[in-house]
Protein backbone atom coordinates (compact mmCIF):
# COMPACT_ATOMS: atom_id res chain seq x y z
CA UNK A 1 0.00 0.00 0.00
CA UNK A 2 1.69 3.15 -0.76
CA UNK A 3 2.57 6.03 1.52
CA UNK A 4 0.09 8.82 1.92
CA UNK A 5 1.13 11.55 0.00
CA UNK A 6 0.04 14.72 2.20
CA UNK A 7 0.86 14.57 5.57
CA UNK A 8 -1.20 14.30 8.64
CA UNK A 9 -0.95 17.66 9.91
CA UNK A 10 -2.64 19.03 6.30
CA UNK A 11 -5.41 16.28 6.63
CA UNK A 12 -6.60 18.65 9.87
CA UNK A 13 -6.23 21.67 8.37
CA UNK A 14 -7.81 20.94 5.46
CA UNK A 15 -11.04 19.02 7.65
CA UNK A 16 -11.31 22.21 9.48
CA UNK A 17 -10.96 24.45 6.99
CA UNK A 18 -9.95 24.47 3.47
CA UNK A 19 -13.26 21.70 3.47
CA UNK A 20 -15.88 24.21 4.68
CA UNK A 21 -14.67 27.00 1.87
CA UNK A 22 -14.50 23.86 -0.82
CA UNK A 23 -17.27 22.79 0.04
CA UNK A 24 -19.39 25.82 -0.96
CA UNK A 25 -18.50 25.10 -4.74
CA UNK A 26 -17.23 21.46 -5.12
CA UNK A 27 -20.53 20.30 -6.16
CA UNK A 28 -20.83 22.39 -8.97
CA UNK A 29 -16.98 22.68 -10.39
CA UNK A 30 -15.50 19.34 -11.83
CA UNK A 31 -13.17 18.10 -11.41
CA UNK A 32 -14.42 18.75 -7.85
CA UNK A 33 -16.94 16.83 -5.63
CA UNK A 34 -18.85 16.21 -2.42
CA UNK A 35 -18.97 12.58 -0.49
CA UNK A 36 -22.13 12.58 1.54
CA UNK A 37 -21.58 9.69 3.88
CA UNK A 38 -22.86 9.04 7.27
CA UNK A 39 -20.72 8.47 10.79
CA UNK A 40 -19.52 5.26 11.51
CA UNK A 41 -20.87 5.50 15.72
CA UNK A 42 -22.46 9.16 15.46
CA UNK A 43 -24.89 8.50 12.44
CA UNK A 44 -24.26 12.02 11.84
CA UNK A 45 -24.24 13.01 7.91
CA UNK A 46 -20.94 14.67 6.76
CA UNK A 47 -20.00 16.16 3.55
CA UNK A 48 -16.51 15.99 2.60
CA UNK A 49 -15.06 17.88 -1.19
CA UNK A 50 -12.78 15.33 -3.27
CA UNK A 51 -11.14 15.18 -6.84
CA UNK A 52 -13.26 12.80 -8.64
CA UNK A 53 -13.49 11.28 -12.05
CA UNK A 54 -16.09 9.16 -13.80
CA UNK A 55 -15.20 6.44 -15.31
CA UNK A 56 -19.13 5.05 -17.14
CA UNK A 57 -21.14 3.94 -13.93
CA UNK A 58 -18.30 4.57 -11.09
CA UNK A 59 -16.59 7.35 -9.45
CA UNK A 60 -12.98 7.18 -9.06
CA UNK A 61 -11.53 9.60 -6.03
CA UNK A 62 -7.62 9.12 -5.62
CA UNK A 63 -6.75 9.01 -1.55
CA UNK A 64 -3.61 11.76 -1.22
CA UNK A 65 -4.13 11.62 2.78
CA UNK A 66 -4.22 7.49 2.58
CA UNK A 67 -7.32 5.11 3.51
CA UNK A 68 -7.52 5.78 7.07
CA UNK A 69 -9.54 8.90 6.52
CA UNK A 70 -12.91 9.54 8.03
CA UNK A 71 -14.68 9.62 5.31
CA UNK A 72 -13.23 6.42 3.39
CA UNK A 73 -13.77 4.67 6.83
CA UNK A 74 -17.14 5.43 6.93
CA UNK A 75 -18.25 4.54 2.97
CA UNK A 76 -16.71 1.44 3.61
CA UNK A 77 -18.39 0.67 7.35
CA UNK A 78 -21.89 1.42 5.03
CA UNK A 79 -20.95 -0.28 1.76
CA UNK A 80 -23.02 3.07 0.60
CA UNK A 81 -23.04 6.86 0.21
CA UNK A 82 -23.95 9.60 -1.81
CA UNK A 83 -22.14 11.91 -4.33
CA UNK A 84 -22.69 15.42 -5.21
CA UNK A 85 -21.21 16.67 -8.41
CA UNK A 86 -22.47 18.51 -11.53
CA UNK A 87 -24.94 20.07 -8.91
CA UNK A 88 -26.50 16.19 -9.32
CA UNK A 89 -27.03 14.07 -6.12
CA UNK A 90 -26.26 10.08 -6.49
CA UNK A 91 -26.11 7.14 -4.61
CA UNK A 92 -23.08 5.54 -4.82
CA UNK A 93 -22.80 1.77 -3.72
CA UNK A 94 -20.31 -0.94 -3.09
CA UNK A 95 -17.05 1.59 -2.00
CA UNK A 96 -13.39 -0.39 -2.45
CA UNK A 97 -10.41 0.79 -2.69
CA UNK A 98 -8.22 -0.26 -5.23
CA UNK A 99 -3.83 -0.41 -5.18
CA UNK A 100 -1.78 -1.00 -7.93
CA UNK A 101 -2.54 -4.25 -7.97
CA UNK A 102 -5.94 -3.65 -8.90
CA UNK A 103 -5.08 -1.36 -11.43
CA UNK A 104 -6.89 -3.80 -14.04
CA UNK A 105 -10.09 -2.97 -13.40
CA UNK A 106 -9.20 1.07 -13.71
CA UNK A 107 -9.52 3.02 -17.30
CA UNK A 108 -5.82 3.42 -18.39
CA UNK A 109 -5.68 7.11 -18.24
CA UNK A 110 -6.27 6.15 -14.52
CA UNK A 111 -4.07 3.70 -13.54
CA UNK A 112 -0.70 5.55 -13.15
CA UNK A 113 -2.33 7.27 -10.42
CA UNK A 114 -2.37 4.20 -8.24
CA UNK A 115 1.78 3.87 -8.60
CA UNK A 116 1.67 6.54 -5.90
CA UNK A 117 -1.88 6.53 -4.40
CA UNK A 118 -4.86 4.06 -3.60
CA UNK A 119 -8.03 4.96 -5.23
CA UNK A 120 -11.21 4.62 -4.19
CA UNK A 121 -13.99 2.87 -6.37
CA UNK A 122 -17.50 3.57 -6.25
CA UNK A 123 -20.51 2.38 -8.73
CA UNK A 124 -23.07 4.95 -9.75
CA UNK A 125 -26.83 3.96 -8.85
CA UNK A 126 -29.42 5.55 -10.90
Amino acid sequence: MPKPLMPRRLRRINKAVTNRVQGVYAPYLPPLAVIVHKGRTSGREYRTPVTAFRSGDRIIIGLPYGTDTDWVRNLLAAGRGGVERLGRVRRITRPRVLTAADAAELPSLIRPITRSMDVLVADLDG
